[in-house]
């Protein structure tokens, strides 16, 4: 989707009303919104078309955690226990995980960039100045593309490796080698807490592996209502994973097969594999950032609208703006951003970017919906009790025991779980919800809705839940909080 007309044939300058750096799904997702609205798109990848999602994190993560929640679920309910007590075949999940990523080939993900009419530029994108782009192809081929509308930096995020004596030469796993790895480690050390953590410790534990769990912090998913991770470590322990708590690493070392990994009580754990999962940073570093007067290697700061502050073209969506590093988050922004770049570029006058507006991504300040894959599941959407009393709200914290609900009892044998609803007492409406249990993956997005449309208490007592399901439980909230 050129135009003939721009290009230079001594610069080599083609120029798009659009230019994309980076071909995850927010990427996809920014160019998929241009073209919708007649702007012509181009987007540069150096990876695989369809990003970390696809084929390192969320679709492969989760295809590993299916079979192990699947066969979890099952010996809880009578009738199958027995039928599923042996260990799961780790090369029919392996080979299932390699289907939902295409083989690590990206095809078809490149054959629906075509039929939108999105070129698509292979090699390492750089701003090059306002509106610039260069692109770079592995034979060092030099591209020079511009845009006249904007240009969308949607690189995303890469795992952070603490710097820790022998770390290199450990040869850590980070999240791509834990979501790719093609055998079972007999040994896996996991470090960090978080999501991709205890999911993947989860995963291996079920897969054969004996799990090492080791948390800097004193429990796990540090950004959920606490009794998540309480339920979660609880869930880990008894699969017979040591989860160790108040736990800090001080030097990994590789000796053969072996990986040797050091505590700050002075003792040490031995493992076949270690992996690091304790945080993230923003794919800036090698972007042209300075070109912009920015400063390589950070978090781009951005509006509500996505746009890099003090730009009128320039735009960060996804884990790069750092204000949820969640693929669906990136994904509703870069549908905001899209909207923005195709309202500017139509020259309207004025952008809806009031709360909730149609150019304003408010939903990552109030209702951001997360799910935690492990067994039990965590899910939430909107504000834990904590931020929302930090953000000065008046609030209410209303619980209940899932497994008190008829549903979770038909769901499984004794099931554990437990519902929490924050609600701002002065506005009678939900700020935040979390469900753990069995289950509440699919729970989830009542929440969301809940909490994005802030639909009053008062309204929510005549959505009257389907009996006997596990959705019941927001019945018994809001009896609950009405006493």
């Amino acid at each position: 989707m050129t135009d003939a007309t721009d290009v230079t044939e001594g610069s080599e300058t083609i120029t798009y009303d659009v230019v994309v750096l980076g071909a995850g799904p927010v990427g996809e997702n920014v160019a998929d919104r241009a073209r919708a609205a007649g702007l012509s798109a181009a987007v540069v990848e150096s990876e695989l078309v369809g990003g970390e999602c696809s084929y390192w994190a969320c679709m492969p993560s989760k295809a590993l955690l299916r079979p192990a929640v699947a066969r979890a679920d099952a010996r809880r309910v009578p009738g199958l226990r027995r039928l599923v007590e042996g260990p799961l075949d780790a090369a029919a999940v392996l080979a299932h995980r390699d289907y939902y990523t295409s083989h690590w080939k990206d095809d078809g993900q490149v054959g629906w960039l075509d039929s939108i009419g999105v070129d698509l530029y292979r090699g390492h994108g750089r701003l090059a100045g306002t509106r610039q782009v260069t692109v770079t192809a592995a034979d060092g081929t030099l591209r020079r593309l511009a845009a006249r509308h904007a240009v969308a930096v949607c690189t995303g995020s890469r795992a952070v490796v603490p710097d820790l004596p022998g770390v290199a030469d450990a040869k850590p796993w980070t999240s791509r080698e834990a979501t790719s790895s093609d055998h079972v480690p007999g040994r896996l050390v996991v470090v960090g807490g978080g999501v991709v953590g205890v999911e993947m410790a989860t995963a291996w534990q079920a897969l054969g592996s004996q799990v090492t769990l080791l948390v800097r912090g004193g429990g796990l998913l540090p950004k959920m209502e606490p009794f998540a991770g309480e339920l979660v470590a609880e869930a880990l322990r008894e699969a017979g994973a040591d989860v160790r708590t108040d736990t800090s690493v001080t030097e990994v070392r590789r000796e053969g097969a072996t990986v040797t990994v050091s505590l700050g009580d002075g003792t040490t754990v031995e493992a076949d594999e270690i992996l690091f999962a304790t945080g993230r940073a923003p794919r800036t570093d090698d972007i042209g950032m300075d070109t912009v007067g920015l400063e390589p290697g950070a978090w781009l700061t951005v509006d509500d609208s996505c746009t890099v502050a003090g730009s009128d073209w320039l735009y960060a969506v996804g884990d790069v703006n750092h204000r949820a590093l969640l693929t669906h988050q990136g994904k509703y922004q870069a549908r905001i951003a899209g909207a923005v770049i195709a309202a500017r570029a139509q020259k309207v006058p004025l952008l809806e970017t009031d709360r909730w507006g149609a150019h304003s991504a408010t939903a990552d300040h109030s209702a951001v919906p997360q799910v935690v894959f492990t067994d039990p599941e965590a899910a939430s959407a909107g504000l834990t009790l904590a931020a929302a009393e930090a953000a000065g709200h008046r609030v209410r914290a209303v619980d209940y025991d899932l497994a008190s609900v008829a549903g979770s009892g038909l769901y499984a044998d004794g099931y554990r779980g437990r519902a929490r609803m924050v609600v701002d007492l002065d506005r009678e409406i939900l700020l935040g919800v979390t469900f753990v249990g069995p289950g509440v993956s699919e729970l989830i997005h009542s929440a969301t809705v809940a909490v994005a449309g802030e639909v009053p208490i008062e309204r929510l007592w005549h959505a009257v839940p389907s009996y006997p399901t596990i959705s019941e439980v927001w019945l018994r909230l809001l009896e609950t909080y009405r006493g």
